[in-house]
């Protein structure tokens, strides 16, 4: 007969001070989510799971947080039409009822995404890859949960653009080439500008699982930059890729204002009070630094400022919703 070992995480703590999260980072699994008539898709997951920790209680049992996992993946495989974004709500559900000292369980994780698609020009089957970002709050009050992507694509740099349109547009006007000539060939022939590899994320949070599907997220996210990019791209591809990224030249807050556009555009049946948290980075190409710009807010506060109906200002940092005691004078 084996004897009870001590549970040293029950004892008290010699500094009381309570912890907000507490448990296990980067743990990997494989994901398998079954699609009715479809095969299934294979995900490496990597995992993040927490609770929180009372005053009174010195450690959490971590290895209950890996017995959740397990059982939450198990009954994913087992479970036809199981959706990516379940596999976090229902870990944490799991976690908050296993661990009867905590009011708060955290799921994330994190997976690369694979989807087929073909070449603009050439017609060749390729694939695309997305990190696809999940997340889950379980409380006594009930279950937030997060779901979204984070893609790369192509942008260009509208100012360096200028800069070489205004060039272009003084050596024709030397060579004697009238304005109509002039203006009808800058129209048609987008000038060089500086390019950016740039990374696009997007998530949506709300109460219960948000009423999405993953691949308009990836979509939307891809849709927000200058261009698609591609894994194969023979030179026809190439020449449209180039064309279309100069095409729509974008600032990195452009992007974020076309992610906010887009989320407004694809889902309009989402809850008013949805979180949408919007990022865009840029790989910048001809300086050391990168580029970033970002927006968190309500759906309800993104829907009336794409639509033209919010006042200027600002956006607070901590609701998302636009301060109005700025009037919209804020400085770069």
């Amino acid at each position: 007969m084996s004897k009870q070992l001590p549970d040293v995480q029950a004892n008290s703590p010699e500094v009381a001070v309570g912890l907000n999260r507490v448990g296990v980072t980067g743990v990997e699994k494989l994901v398998e989510i079954d699609r009715e008539d479809r095969r299934p898709i294979v995900l490496m997951a990597t995992f993040d799971v927490f609770v929180d920790l009372p005053t009174w209680r010195k450690g959490a049992d971590m290895s209950r947080n890996m017995e959740v996992i397990d059982e939450t993946l198990e009954a994913a495989v087992d479970n036809t039409g199981y959706r990516v974004e379940d596999v976090c709500g229902d870990a944490a559900e799991r976690l908050l009822g296993k661990h009867d000292y905590t009011d708060r369980a955290e799921v994330r994780m994190e997976a690369e995404y694979v989807t087929r698609e073909r070449t603009p020009e050439s017609d060749r089957p390729t694939q695309s890859t997305a990190d696809i970002i999940a997340s889950a709050t379980a409380t006594d009050e009930g279950t937030r949960e997060e779901l979204g992507a984070r893609v790369t694509g192509m942008t260009v740099c509208p100012c360096s653009q200028g800069m070489s349109e205004s060039r272009a547009r003084q050596t024709l006007n030397d060579l004697d080439v009238d304005r109509e000539t002039i203006d009808t060939f800058l129209d048609e022939v987008p000038q060089a500008g500086h390019s950016q590899r740039g990374h696009a994320t997007l998530t949506i949070e709300s109460d219960g699982a948000p009423d999405l599907d993953l691949r308009d997220v990836i979509e939307v996210a891809r849709d927000a930059m200058s261009a698609h990019i591609y894994n194969l791209a023979k030179r026809p591809d190439e020449d449209h890729m180039t064309y279309e990224a100069h095409s729509d030249a974008k600032f990195v807050e452009d992007c974020v204002r076309s992610l906010a556009e887009g989320v407004v555009e694809t889902f309009p049946g989402l809850p008013a009070d949805a979180v949408i948290r919007m990022e865009q980075s840029n790989d910048e190409s001809i300086h050391q630094h990168n580029a970033h710009a970002e927006r968190v807010a309500r759906f309800a506060d993104l829907i009336d400022e794409v639509n033209g109906d919010a006042s200027g200002g600002n956006p607070d940092p901590e609701t998302g919703s636009v301060d109005r005691r700025t009037n919209g004078s804020g400085d770069r």
